[in-house]
This record gives C-alpha cells, structure tokens and sequence, in this order.
C-alpha cells in the first residue's frame, strides 16, 4: 500500500467533505429539532445554533422556518432577528448587529461564482449588518455588503453595494431614497 504525501489539493478536499458532512448533519438536526418548533421557543432553536457554532447574544430571535446554511459563519448581538422564511446562505461570515432585523422572505448571500474563471470558481465574502439596520421583506443583500447602523433597505431591493448609516435604500439596484430618522 501506497501512502501519498497530503498535498495541498488533498487536503482541501477533505476540508470540503468534512464541511458537507457537518452540512448535511446540521441540516438533519434543524429540520428534526427546529424547523417545526412553535415560533416561541426561540431558547430552543439558540442553544441548537450555539451547539453547531453560532455566536449570539441574548434574546435573539431566529424564526423555524429560517435557514442557515452554515451557524459556525453566523453571529447575531442581543436582540437581532432572522424572520420566517430567510434563508441565510452563509458560506462567508454573516454578522447582524444589536437589533437589526431581516424580515421575512429576505435573502443573505455571501457567495457566487467566479464567471471568468473556467470552472466557475466559487466566490465568498462576509456580509455585515450594523445595529437597528433592517433588511425588509423579500430583499437581497449581496456578498461583501456592509449595511449600515440604523440603515435600511427596502422591501425587494437589491443590495450589491454597502449603505451607509441611517440611510434607505430600495430598487433593483439599490440606491439611496432617503434617510431614516434616529428616534430619541
């Protein structure tokens, strides 16, 4: 028997197997323990993402039908939302602030493709979302988007490029339409 040394193309993809099988165990684990949970046990579902490397604060809320691709690349601060129906694909870092909110149907994306490289390549960046930000329902936030503290961006807009704080952003692209009044 032959013992080949570990290259480095070896060696990522066992650190790809490894990370689809973690994948596929926390996928069975949400579905079974979660993803049908009543919407009040938001301790339950923390202390499941926790186990699978999740870094929150307290009184977090993710809702069960949320998905997270990966809780290891997941940190919330205190009193942050994942509302019903996100989906949170995060193969990058996604990290929300104290208080921000990403409503229902909102879709977090840190990674794509590489379209000139020949075998497509895949592509990650963190996103970041600053506290009290909120992404509306059914908006798309790129990779590499910083949204602001206390920004917001619009219901179905699509966000490729950061917002600034305190700014409202809407459209496909998104651009700015507004500022958000900071309440006292």
């Amino acid at each position: 028997m032959k013992i080949e040394p570990v290259s480095k193309k070896n060696y990522l993809n066992r650190s790809r197997f490894a990370n689809r099988i973690w994948r596929y165990v926390w996928d069975a684990v949400w579905l079974i323990l979660c993803r049908y949970s009543p919407s009040v046990l938001q301790g339950w579902r923390r202390n499941v993402l926790k186990l699978f490397g999740a870094k929150l604060g307290p009184s977090v809320h993710v809702y069960p039908s949320a998905k997270v691709w990966a809780p290891w690349n997941l940190e919330m601060a205190a009193n942050s939302c994942l509302g019903p129906q996100v989906d949170c694909y995060n193969v990058a870092k996604v990290s929300l602030g104290e208080g921000a909110t990403v409503s229902q149907r909102a879709f977090l994306c840190t990674a794509g493709h590489d379209i000139h490289s020949a075998g497509f390549d895949l592509t990650h960046k963190p996103i970041s979302i600053g506290a009290n930000a909120w992404v509306a329902a059914q908006a798309f936030v790129g990779p590499g988007v910083a949204i602001g503290e206390g920004a917001v961006v619009a219901a179905c807009a699509v966000a490729v490029k950061d917002v600034k704080a305190w700014e409202v952003v809407a459209g496909n692209p998104a651009k700015k339409v507004g500022h958000r009044r900071r309440s006292a």
